[in-house]
């Protein structure tokens, strides 16, 4: 593919990103923050509960109890992060995963099968989902701020990180598998066998890799957990759809247009080569 062809499908992409960040941000802004206000209440519910039994622990150093500092105000206030916060991460998020997914996309087409633009398009942004954020959702399942041990964010974090590039690599892997099986096992058992490759391989890193077991605090509600975890997993549902419905689009107009303009050249060529 042209470098030009692949530079205007990474703009459409980025484009389709934002588009879909939009979409995203009006799920995140609905059905993720009462949940994430929920989980805020718990956290100062029990900060509440724990500062009588500190006072109490301090109440014999007499004026050094009351030299303490105060709480510091919050830097940003919650509104702030629910509505302007919420959506620059959610929009900068989309647009740069966009870009990555039409790069993706510009690499599939004609490499995974005679497929159009709009169906490849929507095959890339089912894949980018299950590789980038299914798969890694299922073993380390995304869970409330302030919820889990603080000290071990870092490892979670890198965990988390951990799963995503092992999920994309095991991916990468399978479709080069398909393609490789596919002229002695046809394209559909080709790919079943790959697809089921990917499925068991993933079933093993699972296995082999260690849980979050401090991942959520001891006592915390299960239904503002699972609350919380439907939410998050129908923002990258309504974000790679979207992405996939309007990339397709966008992508299908920008491949017709160079083909129709490469036509045109050709025709007008034509003589001049006679």
């Amino acid at each position: 593919m042209h470098a030009s062809t692949v530079r205007s499908l990474l703009v459409r992409g980025m484009l389709a990103g934002l588009i879909a960040g939009l979409f995203a941000f009006a799920v995140a802004y609905v059905v993720g923050e009462p949940p994430v206000n929920g989980s805020i209440a718990v956290e100062e519910a029990q900060a509440a509960q724990e500062a009588p039994a500190a006072h109490g622990a301090h109440s014999g150093h007499g004026g050094d109890a009351a030299a303490e500092p105060a709480e510091e105000e919050e830097g940003i206030s919650r509104s702030a992060q629910s509505t302007f916060g919420l959506a620059t991460g959610v929009l900068v998020y989309g647009v740069a995963l966009g870009g990555i997914a039409s790069l993706a996309f510009s690499f599939a087409l004609g490499r995974v099968g005679r497929f159009s633009a709009r169906a490849t398009a929507a095959l890339t942004a089912a894949a980018a989902f299950t590789t980038v954020y299914l798969v890694p959702f299922l073993k380390y399942p995304a869970t409330p701020p302030a919820v889990g041990n603080p000290d071990t964010i870092g490892k979670r974090t890198t965990l988390f990180f951990l799963m995503i590039l092992l999920s994309v690599l095991l991916g990468v892997a399978a479709v080069i598998a398909g393609r490789r099986l596919a002229p002695r096992l046809g394209n559909w058992n080709a790919t079943l066998a790959a697809g089921g490759g990917f499925v068991v391989v993933t079933a093993i890193a699972f296995a082999v890799l260690p849980d979050n077991t401090d991942a959520v605090a001891a006592g915390f509600p299960a239904a503002l957990l699972w609350e919380f975890r439907v939410a998050s997993l129908a923002v990258q549902v309504v974000m790679w759809a979207v992405f996939g419905i309007v990339f397709g689009v966008l992508a299908q107009k920008a491949l017709a247009a160079r083909t129709a303009a490469a036509d045109t050249k050709a025709e007008l060529g034509a003589p001049a080569a006679g």
